[in-house]
């Protein structure tokens, strides 16, 4: 039996490269997303089968331009690859580079390949060579970067194979340095470095000096010899700034005599895309116009296995009590479990549909037309360019969102986008929205082609995003910090959207999702179970209590269990809560119930329908059980005598959870990115006060 032998291999690019396209196609499901040690920012790790005997667990490092860091992302390229003792530093190093950006690809490539770890040159995007008019002498360019390269198509899955084949062999490729930089810098400089480290290669040595507060994993002794180098900075930035030069005029001779492009044999449409598509007029009509297809087809296509899902829970919980033997423990599976976990998967299929426009667009190089068409826009508002991404991105989750501000480099743009981003629209407010709008608004056509509800989630979005920029206002022309910066952005190639790279997207926001928040609501549904199935002495006493109460009603045994379920929960531990909170949400339209799930809420906002579901089957009788569009539609406001979810009440609710900071995860992480409770605060209260009164404004208008 052959012994098995792991091979940690890094993955290592400029951003739309491909990167994630090879990484997809090495791995396939086999890969899975955690964080960096001490940080909340994605590690996507995958496993691959090389050989008979070798398996390789590849790491897809972020996106960087060089090796020397200017953000938190490039942080830990640099980590990874100098820190011997990260869990994650290569035995080899794929460097991936696309055909029509050879030249910036090399400078990363130069750089990682002067390490002298094994190290081979992947150029992705082959298949489109001849559409480009581009030839690469590859025979030449090997000779000239001594080094291994592969030409690949990611998305075609062509040349993987022989990638494959090549990363066996790794141990014999060359690790010769590309460029000798110490005698074209300083001589006797770079010795004096060799002499210090003896042990590490001198472009090693040179980027442990130039990137000292970057690495955070060196010694005391290591330290104190960097710091002897340190005396004169501004030599230090100068040799920096030679480095890069020398490297740029060392890859352009090599590329005059491997890479030639004929641009009468290119057929590019790309600037004629462009020209539409980033248009001053035309280009937000169409970003409009797709938004629109794209809330449609979450309403639309999502209907049907929405309600399947949602009947099969109901009868899960059904069949629960009837073939479960009666006791505590079936209450529990069939009042907390199952209608808090049928609560989450219910909109699994709008989520995956949500990302799956998404993860299309990002393939196709639009999302990045998008950011610059925006970019004119937000500058107006005292943020940066950059702040569309954080921005846009919020439409999945404001946590990464927020983490995405990191590459802006003004405080004051990257503090108002901070603030700001919550407001946008994200995929935990969607069940809440969808819940909502399904009980509310009438499913009916606009104009015979719109879908009303769909339209409704739109102007949900808008009201967010609106609320956004509003806010950006305001903080813009309160916050005195004088402070700018740059907004640089590459628009990558348009692209065919790759079927492969879409799933995988899907499948792991959607697990992302499923298992985020189903954790959550999971053990929510249990406490509130809890919560909502004991109490006090007048609990414990319901059916005394109600039979004396209703000793002169002629009541079924039916009537009879229903008034005794609800007088229990009105009476249980929650209910408490929920009534000591009610005369303040009063105003609003909402009941203590609905005061409950508020208050849940606050944990994820999509704990709302969970709890809500959680909530009516423990008041509901154990011989009927109802989906829970069911339950909450049939609810009816004892004292009115009307439905709990009218219009008045769910647009009060809708415009609540627009504006409200319903999510613990985002103030926490607002707090570490901005190192002060000042700004989480701020942003609780504010958005806290701004959503009770736009809700109280709606409920009255409506009511």
């Amino acid at each position: 039996m052959k012994t098995q032998v792991v091979v940690k291999i890094a993955l290592v690019g400029n951003p739309n490269t491909g990167k994630t396209s090879l990484f997809n196609q090495l791995t396939g499901l086999n890969q899975k997303v955690g964080n960096y040690p001490g940080i909340t920012v994605d590690k996507k790790q995958g496993v691959c089968k090389i050989s008979d005997n070798i398996t390789a667990e590849i790491t897809d490092l972020p996106g960087t331009y060089s090796i020397n860091p200017t953000s938190l992302d490039e942080t830990i390229v640099l980590d990874t690859l100098l820190n011997a003792s990260n869990p994650s530093h290569p035995d080899l190093i794929i460097v991936v580079a696309e055909v029509e950006n050879l030249k910036r690809n090399l400078l990363l490539f130069s750089q990682i390949k002067d390490l002298q770890i094994p190290t081979i040159l992947v150029i992705n995007m082959a298949d489109q060579m001849g559409r480009k008019g581009i030839s690469i002498d590859i025979e030449q360019l090997k000779k000239e970067l001594d080094s291994e390269i592969i030409l690949i198509s990611a998305r075609k899955n062509l040349g993987i194979d022989l990638l494959k084949k090549k990363l066996i062999e790794y141990k014999k490729w060359s690790t010769n340095p590309i460029t000798t930089i110490a005698e074209k810098i300083d001589a006797p400089f770079f010795n004096d470095i060799k002499t210090k480290f003896p042990t590490t290669s001198v472009y090693k040595s040179w980027l442990l000096i130039t990137q000292q507060k970057h690495c955070s994993f060196l010694s005391e002794e290591q330290q104190l010899k960097i710091s002897s180098f340190r005396t004169n900075l501004e030599k230090i930035k100068k040799y920096q700034h030679k480095e890069t030069i020398y490297r740029y005029q060392k890859i352009n001779s090599i590329l005059k005599k491997t890479y030639k492009v004929d641009k009468n044999k290119a057929t590019d449409l790309r600037s004629k895309l462009d020209k539409i598509l980033t248009h001053k007029v035309f280009g937000y009509i169409i970003f409009a116009s797709i938004l629109m297809l794209v809330f449609q087809s979450v309403f639309e296509w999502a209907s049907y296995p929405m309600d399947l899902i949602d009947s099969m829970f109901a009868k899960l919980s059904e069949f629960a009590k009837l073939n479960l033997p009666s006791g505590v423990f079936t209450n529990l599976i069939t009042e907390g479990v199952i209608p808090g976990v049928g609560g989450v998967l219910i909109f699994l299929p709008q989520i995956a549909i949500l990302f799956l426009f998404i993860s299309v667009l990002e393939e196709t190089g639009y999302m990045s037309r998008v950011v610059f068409l925006m970019d004119k826009i937000m500058r107006k508002f005292g943020m940066s360019g950059k702040s569309v991404i954080p921005l846009i991105s919020g439409t999945a989750c404001a946590i990464p969102a927020i983490m995405a501000s990191r590459n802006i480099s003004g405080w004051k743009e990257r503090l108002i986008t901070i603030l700001v981003t919550p407001f946008t629209t994200c995929s935990a407010r969607l069940p809440v929205y969808a819940i909502l709008i399904s009980l509310i608004i009438p499913d009916k056509r606009v104009l015979g082609i719109f879908n009303l509800q769909g339209l409704t989630l739109m102007g949900l979005y808008l009201l967010g995003f609106t609320a956004a920029i509003g806010s950006a206002i305001l903080l813009h022309h309160t916050l005195k910090i004088n402070q700018k910066s740059l907004f640089i952005i590459e628009m990558p190639n348009y692209k065919l959207p790759s079927l492969k790279n879409v799933f995988y997207t899907v499948i792991e926001k959607s697990k992302a999702f499923i298992f985020g928040a189903g954790k959550i609501i999971l053990a929510l549904s249990i406490i509130l179970w809890f919560l909502a199935s004991t109490g006090p002495s007048s609990f414990q006493n319901a059916r005394q209590q109600v039979t004396s109460i209703e000793t002169n009603k002629s009541l079924s045994k039916t009537d009879l269990e229903h008034k005794i379920a609800s007088y229990k929960l009105e009476h249980s531990y929650i209910g408490i809560m929920g009534k000591t909170i009610e005369p303040v949400i009063k105003p609003l339209g909402y009941d203590w119930k609905i005061g409950i799930a508020l208050i849940s809420s606050f944990a994820a906002r999509e704990v709302f329908v969970g709890t809500l579901a959680t909530i009516y089957n423990v008041e509901s009788d154990h011989e009927e059980t109802g989906t829970i569009k069911e339950r909450m539609r049939a609810e009816i406001n004892p004292i009115t005598g009307e439905k709990v979810f009218n219009v008045a009440t769910g647009m009060s609710l809708l415009i609540f959870y627009a504006f409200a900071m319903q999510c613990m995860g985002t103030l926490a992480i607002v707090k570490r990115e901005t190192k002060s409770w000042k700004w989480p605060i701020l942003q609780l209260v504010g958005m806290g006060v701004l959503a009770y009164i736009s809700a109280f404004i709606t409920f009255t208008i409506f009511n």
